[in-house]
Formats: C-alpha cells, structure tokens, sequence
C-alpha cells in the first residue's frame, strides 16, 4: 500500500473490518482518506475485478458511488466515504430513501457500464454454486438437490420484468449515509437482470415484516404492488437467502477473510430462509 504511486505524503494505514471476502484499509494521505481494497477474482463466486472496477467507475459517474482514483491488477483505490454505515434498522428506518435511490439506480446505471453485459441470475448462481459445491465435497452436499429444486420453484413464481443494470449485494452494509446523502458501495455482482432480486435482497437482508414490504415496494414502484408482484417478492426474499447460504458455503470452501465464520454466516442464513418460507407458505400456500 505504502509503495502504491499515488500519495502525495507519508501515508497512515488501519485495517477497515467488515468484509466478508475482501481485506480493505484506511489510507490517510494528508488531508484526504481513502479506502484501499484487495480482492482477487473469485471465479466460484463469478466474480472479476476488471468488472469491479468499471462498475465501479461508472457508478461514481453516475451519481451513487465515490470516485475510484487507481486500480491495478488486485487492488483498487476509491475515496473515503465519511459516514454512517448502515445497519438493518437504518435500512428499515430509511426504507424510502433506499427505495427511491434503487429506482434512480435501476433507471440509470445502464447507460454508464461498458465491456461485454455481465448478467446475473440467482437461480442459475444457485445451480452453478450446487455444482461446485458437490465436486468440492462440500459438507452440505446431501442437501444440495433439495435446493436446486426449491430454487426451480421460486423461479417459476417469478413475474415478467424489464432488464435492468442491478447491484446484487445489497447487505445493509453496502449502504453508507454521509449525513447528507446515500451512498452505495461494492459492486462485485453488478450486472443486468431484473430490478426484483434487488428489491427482494433489501426487504429480505434487512429484516423488513409485511408491512415495510409492501411500503417499500410502493416507493419503488410509484404504486400498489399487485398480488403476481407480492408473492413474486416474496419467492425471490426465500432465493436471496438461500443464495446467501450457498454464497457462504462456497466461501466455506475457497476463503479465509480475518474474523469471518463462514460456517455460523451459513447457519444464519439457512435459519433466515427457513422463516422467508414459512411467511411465504403462510400466505401463498405450499412452495
């Protein structure tokens, strides 16, 4: 980090912990921060850099993420963000900023990506995590068909939506107020698809009740969702977690990021998904 060409003094370095794959660091360099992430590809995760990076750069120009000031082969550089990292309560608390900022994001951020379409689609991350878990001898390789078939059916509950540019880690985490605006950060699985993962990744990862969905869902779309949406949402909460799960048991497989337990985040999520279904079963019947 000392070495990298950019300072213009002595620079100040501490760990920034948080991350669940990723080591990324403070720099103060006089009166200027940044933050210094490292990261390689992780093809188990379809994960590139390069595609990081770009996106990375087009979302600062267009509106929603700090500037990226260098990037190089495992290491990128972008300015430090002074602010209030999000919680679930403050996702929930401010649901209607996020809801408004995902509406602006999902409108606009295609027109500022480049490079070949990068697309992500959580039932085939579920099918292709399945694969690699079972040649990985994954420990959970006896449950792995009953969750390629729960993802087939929350795909089949899915309703017809417009392609749009999504962020795809939407943790409350990935949300920083700087007490005058919002700010999204990490993009590692930005890529086209429909708007509804996102939205459901929100509700789901932040813990929203029925009622914080349905407002939501409400800014979001400038409308009452209707019933094929609701329960549209409701499957692809149940798929957010449980590709959470399996994000978590692939991770179990292939990282050691500082002070991560990988095993308790998979058991969080598997218990987190297994509520996701009965609130689903509750109100739409067996899935």
């Amino acid at each position: 980090m000392r070495g990298l060409p950019i300072w213009k003094h002595d620079v100040e370095i501490a760990a920034l912990h948080g991350g669940l794959s990723n080591e990324s660091f403070v720099v103060i360099d006089g009166a200027e921060r940044f933050v210094v992430r490292f990261g390689r590809d992780f093809p188990f995760h379809h994960v590139s850099r390069a595609r990081e990076v770009m996106t990375a750069r087009a979302a600062h120009a267009a509106g929603f993420a700090p500037e990226v000031v260098h990037a190089e082969p495992g290491i990128m550089v972008s300015r430090f963000i002074d602010g209030v990292t999000y919680g679930e309560t403050d996702v929930r608390d401010n649901a209607h900023e996020i809801a408004a900022l995902m509406r602006r994001f999902h409108q606009t951020m295609g027109a500022h990506v480049s490079g070949a379409g990068f697309m992500f689609w959580v039932f085939h991350v579920v099918r292709d995590y399945a694969r690699t878990l079972e040649a990985g001898n994954s420990r959970m390789t006896g449950d792995l068909r009953g969750y390629v078939e729960l993802a087939a059916r929350l795909e089949a509950a899915q309703v017809a939506m417009p392609v749009v540019f999504g962020h795809h880690d939407l943790l409350p985490a990935n949300f920083i107020h700087d007490g005058s605006r919002l700010w999204l950060i990490d993009f590692e699985y930005a890529g086209f698809g429909t708007a509804m993962f996102d939205l459901a990744g929100i509700t789901s990862n932040a813990g929203f009740d029925q009622h914080q969905t349905r407002e939501f869902l409400l800014t979001y779309l400038g409308h009452e969702a209707d019933a094929a949406f609701l329960r549209s949402h409701a499957a692809m909460s149940c798929a957010s977690l449980l590709r959470e799960a399996m994000w978590s048991m692939i991770s179990e497989l292939n990282l050691d990021a500082p002070g991560v337990d990988y095993v308790a985040y998979t058991t969080e999520n598997l218990e987190r998904l297994e509520r996701a279904l009965e609130a689903y079963q509750n109100i739409y019947g067996k899935i």
